[in-house]
């Protein structure tokens, strides 16, 4: 599964060999409301056709029109701004009065993207910076927590999977979670020393990590950009895979399993192991939003849901009345 970036790589290095001139457009800031962030790609043809966004759709008919009749040209990386006025606003559809700032490079260095590309595919997170008196590009490793800049004459994005995705289970659930998660530039790997289920997990791109969950975990490091869920229902994994997970910096924390089920766990991980009632605190269980799953994709949807409201903090209320999914998922 590409992610977004490596869509609109894609889509220039294709329209680059199909001999089609093509621009790359960056979100470098946004002031008040905008609909995408700072760091959003949108590749640009020249007869018009894009990949990628960097707003709700106005400003991309503005940026076509631009392309077409020839205001974006040259080799020469330049800024644009929308909205700067409540009239502009409106007419670009920027919400709230929002404004907008775009970095332009008409002409990118195909060479350096496929470079950039590579390193994604790679799982590398990467820093590409670009000057916008000098014109020049540079890419070089990035670290994990790093945030995309501006400061009016450079920009810096990145790239790769900044946040990461441990699952413990490689059941049926799993296979859907990993494969969403990728697509929202999640690095993701899996553990599961079942052998009936190890030795059917096959999702590309998420590896299979060798050892007890609970090894695997401390091993992993978890930091800030690490979400963990344990699939398993099975308390011999899924409660020493906790334990570690629960103790860690990571973001997210969730745990499969009804009301019942995830109340006895907590209890468990009360009185057996070394944890805080804060620690314990911190258990996303029965994991994943309340939006009724039933399916193996639904339930993913939920979980992935939830993870994602976490990290851009805005959780959702979890109403106690809500009732428990079916087949024991417990995602109500």
């Amino acid at each position: 599964m590409h992610s977004q970036d490596m869509q609109v790589l894609a889509a220039l290095q294709g329209w680059a060999a199909e001999g089609h001139r093509a621009a790359l457009v960056t979100v470098a800031r946004t002031w008040g409301s905008a609909p995408r962030p700072a760091g959003a790609w949108m590749a640009l043809r020249d007869d018009g056709r894009v990949q990628g966004s960097v707003s709700g759709g106005c400003i991309e008919d503005d940026l076509v029109a631009r392309m077409q009749d020839g205001r974006i040209a040259g080799s020469q990386p330049f800024v644009l701004t929308y909205g700067v006025t409540r009239d502009e606003a409106a007419r670009f559809g920027l919400p709230c009065g929002g404004t907008l700032e775009l970095v332009v490079e008409p002409a990118p260095d195909m060479r350096r993207l496929a470079d950039l590309a590579r390193r994604i595919e790679a799982g590398q997170l990467v820093r590409r910076e670009v000057d916008i008196a000098s014109g020049a590009v540079t890419i070089a490793d990035a670290c994990r927590g790093e945030a995309p800049g501006w400061d009016g004459q450079r920009l810096a994005t990145i790239h790769g999977p900044r946040w990461r995705l441990l699952i413990i289970g490689a059941g049926q659930i799993g296979r859907y979670l990993a494969t969403m998660a990728q697509a929202l530039d999640y690095a993701v790997s899996v553990c599961d020393p079942r052998e009936e289920y190890a030795a059917e997990w096959d999702v590309a791109g998420a590896p299979l990590l060798p050892g007890m969950p609970d090894d695997v975990v401390t091993a992993m490091l978890p930091d800030p950009h690490t979400a963990i869920v344990a699939l398993t229902h099975d308390p011999k994994l899924d409660d020493m895979a906790l334990l570690e997970a629960l103790k860690s910096p990571a973001f997210y924390v969730g745990a499969l399993g009804s009301r019942s089920n995830n109340a006895a766990r907590r209890a468990r991980l009360l009185e057996y192991f070394d944890l805080s009632g804060a620690e314990v605190g911190r258990l996303h269980g029965p994991v994943g939003l309340p939006i009724g799953s039933r399916t193996p994709p639904e339930i993913a949807v939920s979980i992935l849901a939830e993870i994602t409201a976490v990290k851009n903090g805005a959780l959702l209320p979890r109403p106690e009345s809500a009732a428990p999914a079916r087949a024991g998922c417990g995602l109500g």
